[in-house]
Order: C-alpha cells, then sequence, then structure tokens
C-alpha cells in the first residue's frame, strides 16, 4: 500500500483541519491503487454533502452499498479502512507533503496526456495544448492565504486606492475618459464590428499614436500582409493619403520616415501569421525570439484579429464555435497577464448585427463567451449619415475600467483617407442621450456655416437615427 496515499486519506477522516485545508486540490486520478480511488470518492461524496468529515462507521456502510464492486474489490478497500486510525502526524509536514505528491501526480499524469496528444490519439485536443497542459500541472499549489481581512489590511487597501496604475494612453479623449486614463496592463480588449466598418483601422491608428508615445508595440496580423499594415500606419503617421503613399518619391518618402524616428524612442514590429493557423504558442514564441534577438518588449501587443486565430487547446473541427473562440479570448487574455501587457484585439459581429445602427453583446459574432473574457469591449458603428458627418460612433459593450453606463455613446471623427482618427467637437458628445437603445436618439450639433449643403440634407435624416 502506498503509505503517502493511505495517510492523506486517513487525515481526510479524522483531521478536520486537513480537510478544510487540502480537500478542494485533491482528485480522484492522483490516486494510484484502486482501492484508494474507491475510498476518496466516497469520502468525497460525503464532504461535498455533508461539509465536515466522515466515520470509519458512516464510510462502511456507503462501501457495502456500493454495488458495483468486485469481491476482491470490496475486501481490499474494507482492509485499508480498517486501518484508518486517529494517529497525529505533523500538521505542517503534512500538508507541505500531500501539496508535493499533487504536483508530482499531476505532471505525471499530464505527461501521459501529452504522449497521447502526440501520438494524434486525442481527437479534441491539438499538439498545440501540450505547453498548457504541462504548465498547469507544474503550477499545482495549496493557496494557504486566507484572504483579505478588512479591518487588518485596511493600509494595504487606501494604499491600492491611492496608487499610479500605469496605463497607455489614447490620444483620443473619450476613450481616455471611459477607460480612466488608458488601458492596463494585463487586459484583453476587444473591438466589435461589421467587415470594412474600421476594426483595423482603429487598431492602425492606436498602434501609431502608441508608437509616438515612445513605446514598444507588436502588431499581429493574421489577415492582412505586413505591408498592407505598415502602409496603413504609414499614411497615419506621414500625413499622406493612403491612394498617394506609393507614389511618393523616395527622397521624400525617406525624409518624412527619418523625421518621425527622431520623434520617438518607440519600436513598432509588425509580424504576419497565415489565417486560422496561428495561436497563442505562436505569439509566445516571437515574443521570445523577439526579446532574446533584439531585446525588444512590447508595452501594447494587437492581435488582428481574434476570430481568425487558432487555440492552442482546441482543434477548431472537434468543438463548437462558442467553446473555440473563447478558448482563443481566455489564451489571450492570458498571455497578457503573462507578459504584463494590454492586448487590443476584434472581432466580427453577427449577420444581424453588421448593419445594424445599435450593436450590442449578443451581436458578438460566434461566441457570447468572448465577452466574458474580455475586460473592455466596445462597437464601432458607420452609417450613411456617419460617414457623411466623417464620424464614426462607439457604443461601450463591456468596461471593467469605468462604469459603462456613462458615456454609453460618443462620436469619434474618422478620416479614412490616411488611416486616422481624431476627437470631435464637444459639441458632437453633448448631443448624445444616454438612453436605451430603444428610445435614444444621436444629436450631432453641427452649424450651417461648417459643413457642406448637401451633408445638412444627410444631417437631416442622421438626427432621427436610432443607437
Amino acid at each position: 500500500m502506498n503509505s503517502l496515499e493511505f495517510t492523506v486519506l486517513n487525515n481526510l477522516v479524522t483531521n478536520d483541519q486537513f480537510r478544510r485545508q487540502v480537500f478542494p486540490y485533491l482528485k480522484k486520478e492522483y490516486f494510484e491503487e484502486e482501492q484508494n480511488k474507491l475510498l476518496f470518492t466516497l469520502i468525497s461524496n460525503f464532504i461535498d454533502k455533508y461539509a465536515k468529515c466522515p466515520t470509519k462507521e458512516s464510510l462502511a456502510i456507503d462501501l457495502q452499498n456500493t454495488t458495483s464492486l468486485t469481491d476482491q474489490q470490496f475486501k481490499s478497500s474494507l482492509e485499508s479502512l480498517d486501518k484508518v486510525s486517529g494517529e497525529k502526524v505533523d500538521q505542517t509536514w503534512l500538508v507541505d507533503s500531500t501539496e508535493e505528491w499533487c504536483r508530482n501526480r499531476a505532471i505525471y499524469l499530464s505527461l501521459l496526456e501529452s504522449i497521447q496528444i502526440a501520438d494524434g490519439k486525442d481527437e479534441q485536443k491539438d499538439k498545440g495544448a501540450i505547453p498548457s497542459i504541462l504548465s498547469d500541472a507544474i503550477a499545482v499549489s495549496f493557496d494557504n492565504r486566507i484572504g483579505h481581512d478588512y479591518f487588518a489590511n485596511y493600509a494595504e487597501r487606501f494604499e491600492y486606492y491611492n496608487r499610479v496604475e500605469e496605463k497607455i494612453p489614447f490620444d483620443l479623449s473619450m476613450f481616455n475618459k471611459i477607460t480612466k486614463g488608458g488601458l492596463s496592463n494585463k487586459t484583453l480588449n476587444v473591438a466589435l464590428a461589421g467587415t470594412g466598418v474600421g476594426k483595423s483601422l482603429f487598431m492602425c491608428h492606436v498602434a501609431a499614436a502608441t508608437l509616438l508615445q515612445g513605446k514598444n508595440v507588436l502588431y499581429i496580423t493574421c489577415e492582412m500582409s505586413e505591408e498592407k499594415i505598415a502602409e496603413r500606419i504609414d499614411s497615419n503617421l506621414l500625413g499622406v493619403n493612403i491612394q498617394d503613399i506609393a507614389g511618393l518619391p523616395k527622397q521624400i518618402f525617406d525624409s518624412k520616415v527619418q523625421k518621425l524616428q527622431k520623434k520617438t524612442q518607440g519600436k513598432l514590429i509588425i509580424k504576419e501569421y497565415p489565417t486560422a493557423s496561428a495561436h497563442v504558442g505562436h505569439f509566445k514564441s516571437l515574443l521570445n525570439e523577439l526579446t532574446l534577438k533584439t531585446s525588444f518588449k512590447p508595452d501594447l501587443i494587437f492581435v488582428d484579429y481574434l476570430n481568425i486565430c487558432a487555440s492552442q487547446r482546441f482543434k477548431g473541427s472537434t468543438v463548437n464555435s462558442y467553446t473555440y473562440v473563447k478558448a482563443i479570448a481566455e489564451e489571450l487574455r492570458g498571455m497578457a497577464v503573462e507578459n504584463n501587457v494590454p492586448i487590443i484585439s476584434a472581432t466580427q459581429t453577427t449577420r444581424s448585427g453588421f448593419g445594424s445602427s445599435d450593436v450590442d453583446l449578443t451581436d458578438t459574432s460566434e461566441s457570447f463567451g468572448l465577452p466574458a473574457t474580455a475586460d473592455f469591449m466596445f462597437a464601432l458603428i458607420s452609417t450613411d449619415e456617419t460617414e457623411e458627418l466623417g464620424q464614426i460612433l462607439v457604443k461601450q459593450l463591456k468596461n471593467r475600467y469605468n462604469d459603462p453606463t456613462i458615456n454609453k455613446r460618443f462620436a469619434v471623427g474618422i478620416d479614412r483617407s490616411k488611416m486616422k482618427l481624431y476627437d470631435v467637437e464637444q459639441s458632437a458628445q453633448d448631443g448624445m442621450i444616454q438612453q436605451q437603445p430603444s428610445s435614444a436618439t444621436v444629436i450631432t450639433k453641427v452649424s450651417s456655416d461648417e459643413v457642406k449643403p448637401s451633408v445638412l440634407n444627410k444631417f437631416q435624416k442622421f438626427k432621427s437615427l436610432k443607437v
């Protein structure tokens, strides 16, 4: 008999302190011997139901009532149960030894599972899941921290309230307002929009603005080529119509880029991956390569875009879209936490949300699990009327930085020819009525001397647009 296995089982029956500390972390599969697995199952069922240690007598009755056992299984389990005693051992040693045993068993079992995946015998999991499986096993530990004591820890709480959090600010005032100063590290931030509305334009603009702040930016694209993303950022930063970039004389182009380089200490790396083939495992390898070869560490990461990434854990053909997209979002957020950076990505609207003037969380393509994972999520809404006004509407969908009902909807200026966003006059924001979509009306205040007559005609229609 495995002496440590039995010691664990013995103390689950006789040591309530040990039960409270250890039981939440134990798994049936950690036990090697069949009689120990059976006894743990009986003990576990009792604890789950009554929230206390079982007695030998109750376990013996439960064992007797287990009709699926062979005579040999019943006999060996009963013999193990008879050996249970109240013999005391050092509590600290016992907990530490149990923790180490759990970790070793988790690692052993994860290696077996990894071999199955590597041999192609697991239909649901891809080889990319192996690093995560092994990492989870190595990370097995007992969390003995009792939590935050409201009165004893008030000083630490005050410091937390008044700390200056490092953030990546936007160059757009309304986005800074709703995020309380910008993007926090360890967060996943997602733009929701239909095809051609401006997901990539938004990300390229923020990437360009962040670069000008002297920050390092990594832009991962799974849709467009590296050159196309660079072209958009060139248009934004150099102030040149995107249609005219290719026609610039080399001397002028060189001069503009060199002047720009003198304005910032930041670096921008653009990396392309084939659509639907790259996952977080590839992105982590890229980060390691950049660190080792160029000492480049990003302050902000863009993934363009989430839905066309692959999952590290699952094969897309073996799980439903909800599970798959949620897994991708979880993996990206995990990467943000691991590397202590914010990540910005995007997702498509559903067909119903594509032409809608009011996009909601239910319009998230393929997975409602994505909004559950994201820290900050907003919709970009464009109509013929907003395009005439040179604006795009932003609607908050989820916001862990701030109250999403404050400034729930607002306008941002857009110049598609130069791939640029900009703040609009305050009057444009003042007209946004903070109500539910069913009764809200966009009222953007524009005077006749600010716009052309043709635009004013369009504006009359825009005044009654539901958002």
